[in-house]
């Protein structure tokens, strides 16, 4: 492979320089509908998109350092085909369009570090997800950074830096898809995908202000794994719209033959466009019990009852209400730590990894396969208990904050041992991951800004197989608050 198709960024990425005279912002990198429709008729080219995603990338790489891997020769080599393609009358859903993939994907020729230092080899196929992105046309122009093994709502390391929300250099974009969240809030690529195992697409979603889906277990296959992080984590997109999303989320859906998990299909595009109705939403403040006392920021509450009061206006009852959550954390913590367990054996050298990344793999290794089934045996349980909160109590949908703070600075959890990080994190985002337990859709929608301009956001929660309602929520709502109007400054 030509050092062309594999660019790899190594090394603490350096802190973005002061007293320059500020350069004029580019152009807004069109999102993924408008791309698609700019290439329908004719207005660009795909050589033009590829080429501009490409030169946006690079040029950041000092200031944010979203991408771990860029395909620049290979992406160039598949525009050039696309606009044939289209010359011809060709036409599919995603033809000639720049989108990038986190970097726990596998995309052939590159190799899948996700987020761990060392010499790996490439992968000899394309992961379903991927291989779907190319059946549906899109170019993908590369691999976006991840923390180590995804643990973490930060995106840093010592294989390669960390990543800087555009909103701020000196805050997290969040973690672990920080990397595809960086690169689509700051216009590097219309649309990128991610995973979410407690919270990966939503909260960097929440922390750029960007549109963030996670969608039910098995609606985007994770194969080559069967069931990744124990049936925690699921792939879902990044995008500045709900449109975008819905978009990305219709052309990656879809199962492997070997994937466990097949819920009916949807149509993500078709909700996007269609009211959904009066609905009984209920407001929850309180998290799930985490023993960290965890409780939202004031500007996080500010910001979120702001957007409960839209619904309202919107015509939506709105009531505060306490879900029974139980101690879904005795279900969480075997199934993540045996996943993380899972994934650092693959690595070749496991001294390389962090050591809290170790420490999570003795965990995960201690607890053992009869610890990981109890916790799985729970689920059923657990969905009778908080699905009674739709089926019983009525609701429709459970707003919460996606996050209890505002995006960390970089460097905020540098030299913590585990269980400080891990008391760290679930303080500041203690509201995600029960969803994940459930394997139940959830949607981030941008809920404003703190008063020092750092994004935060919301999260529409529903009950099993309910993508097409949150979508639809989450439409409305865009078109009344237009969060899309507002980016952050250039690079």
């Amino acid at each position: 492979m030509s050092s062309a198709e594999s660019t790899e960024r190594t090394g603490p990425s350096p802190e973005p320089r002061a007293g320059r005279a500020p350069r004029p912002a580019p152009a807004p990198m069109p999102g993924l509908t408008e791309s698609v429709r700019k290439l329908a008729d004719s207005s660009t080219t795909s050589t033009a998109l590829v080429a501009d995603a490409l030169a946006r990338i690079e040029a950041t790489r000092p200031t944010l350092n979203a991408f771990r891997h860029l395909r620049a020769e290979a992406a160039l080599a598949e525009a050039a085909e696309a606009d044939r393609r289209l010359a011809e009358g060709e036409r599919l859903p995603l033809l000639g369009v720049p989108v990038a993939v986190k970097d726990d994907t596998d995309v052939a020729g590159l190799p899948t570090h996700f987020g761990c230092g060392g010499e790996l080899p490439p992968a000899d196929a394309d992961s379903e997800a991927v291989r779907r992105l190319r059946a549906a046309g899109a170019v993908v122009v590369g691999k976006t950074n991840s923390c180590e093994l995804g643990q973490w709502p930060f995106t840093e390391g010592p294989a390669f830096g960390a990543t800087r929300n555009p909103w701020n250099t000196a805050h997290t974009p969040g973690g672990s898809s920080g990397g595809s969240a960086a690169a689509v809030a700051a216009g590097l690529v219309p649309a990128a995908l991610g995973s979410d195992g407690a919270g990966s697409v939503r909260i960097p979603a929440a922390w750029t202000h960007l549109v963030g889906i996670k969608p039910q277990r098995g609606r985007v296959s994770v194969h080559p794994y069967s069931d990744a992080f124990q049936g925690l984590a699921v792939n879902g997109p990044l995008a500045r719209t709900v449109a975008d999303a819905a978009l990305l989320l219709d052309a990656v859906a879809g199962a492997h033959p070997d994937d466990p998990h097949r819920p009916p299909a949807i149509r993500a595009v078709e909700a996007s466009r269609r009211d959904p109705g009066r609905l009984r939403i209920a407001l929850a403040w309180r998290p799930p019990l985490t023993l960290t006392g965890a409780a939202p920021d004031p500007e996080v509450r500010r910001a979120v009852t702001d957007l409960a009061e839209a619904l309202a206006r919107l015509g939506h009852h709105v009531e505060e209400a306490r879900p029974r959550y139980g101690l879904i954390g005795l279900a969480f913590v075997p199934r993540a730590t045996a996943g993380i367990a899972e994934c650092a054996a693959r690595h070749p050298d496991p001294a390389l990894l962090d050591p809290r990344t170790r420490s999570a793999l003795r965990t995960g290794t201690r607890l053992g396969g009869r610890a990981v089934r109890a916790a799985r045996a729970r689920e059923v349980r657990q969905h009778r208990r908080i699905g009674a909160f739709f089926d019983v109590s009525g609701f429709d949908v459970l707003l919460t904050p996606t996050t209890a703070a505002p995006p960390p600075r970089i460097g905020r959890f540098d030299g913590l041992s585990a269980w400080r990080t891990d008391l760290a994190m679930t303080a500041a985002c203690p509201y995600a991951w029960p969803w994940n337990v459930l394997g139940w859709p959830g949607v981030n929608v941008p809920a404003g800004f703190t008063r020092a301009g750092l994004p935060v956001g919301a999260q529409l929660l529903g009950p099993s197989r309910s993508e097409e309602r949150l979508i639809a929520l989450a439409a409305q709502l865009e078109d009344d608050r237009r969060w899309f109007e507002h980016r952050p400054p250039a690079p």
